[in-house]
């Protein structure tokens, strides 16, 4: 249980219930859903000890979270590199600040969530352009690849996934590991699970999230590999954590995508979580399962940092 908890958790279905009759959003204007998007941050406290910092990473913006009086300036120590989800349309660095802000907690490492290219305004494929000008910052800053994670949820974690395939083919050295949380890794969306899950998944509708591929893609091959990570070469990533629900659309692309990291090599765990739905992680203030999921999240990244050091001092 988180340690500044104030409010009693509520069941699966209580949450669910409060999704539904949120209602999915694919109808209201763009420019309101990212307003009503980043007040989360009015919903979800940011946990407590955690300090927020401005970055400017070149000309992109980021955010550093800080626990326990953690330096932005010091270029030792882990760092999470942080990849908002939002269909590549939404979200900011804000809207997410509470998921990002538990991963610094829970880990005590410093996490850097970037505010990379959203569409329309600017489509595929600004969005990995900014993903490697991140990382590139952070190596050119002096911060050692294996000290380095990337993580993100939903179109974040698709772009977890494209990020490091462009850095890899750019020749840039590997990350410790990946967390990819509910992973938009299949920008066709024609897995089987968007039939199967469409009136399970409390959050996403297929028709709505068509329409953030179309937006992102602007005319660009759904299946090309910076787009659609389960359509690339998978062979020399690091180990990577997938976490997705039994109940949503995308559980499908998180599968496909473990089946063809694990076959080129990649060290891969891929956890299906019963009965949830898309980034429950995201509600770990008021459901246990959200809670749990991050603390697994946390625990492979504590793993990684510990085990890729080890071998760097070997």
């Amino acid at each position: 249980m988180s340690t500044d908890r104030q409010r009693p958790y509520k069941t699966v279905d209580e949450v669910i219930a409060l999704l539904r009759a949120r209602g999915r959003r694919s109808d209201v204007p763009l420019a309101e859903r990212r307003v009503v998007m980043d007040q989360n941050t009015k919903v979800f406290p940011v946990p407590a000890g955690i300090a927020i910092e401005a970055a400017d990473l070149g000309g992109l913006k980021a955010e550093w979270m800080l626990p326990g009086g953690a330096s932005s300036s010091s270029t030792t120590g882990p760092v999470l590199l942080y990849f908002h989800g939002g269909g590549y349309v939404i979200g900011s660095a804000l809207s997410h600040r509470h998921i990002s802000g538990e991963l610094a907690r829970l880990t005590n490492a410093r996490v850097l969530s970037v505010e990379y290219a959203l569409a329309p305004e600017r489509p595929f494929p600004a969005a990995v352009t900014d993903g490697v000008k991140a990382y590139r910052w952070l190596l050119d800053r002096g911060h050692a690849p294996n000290a380095i994670a990337f993580g993100g949820d939903s179109a974040g974690g698709g772009l977890t996934a494209a990020t490091m395939i462009a850095a890899r083919d750019q020749a840039l050295p590997m990350p410790a590991g990946a967390i990819l949380i509910s992973p938009w890794s299949d920008l066709t969306c024609d897995t089987e699970t968007y039939v199967t899950r469409e009136a399970s998944d409390p959050m996403i509708a297929p028709a709505g999230i068509r329409e953030m591929a179309r937006l992102y893609l602007a005319g660009a091959d759904p299946r090309d590999p910076l787009a659609s990570p389960n359509f690339a070469d998978l062979a020399g990533l690091p180990p990577l954590l997938i976490h997705v629900g039994s109940e949503e659309v995308l559980l499908h692309d998180a599968r496909i995508l473990a089946e063809r990291a694990r076959a080129a090599g990649v060290d891969v765990r891929l956890e299906v979580w019963d009965r949830m739905f898309h980034v429950w992680h995201a509600f770990y203030q008021m459901l246990e399962e959200g809670d749990a999921a991050m603390r697994k999240v946390a625990l492979f990244l504590g793993e990684r940092f510990k085990e890729a050091g080890a071998k760097a001092k070997a």
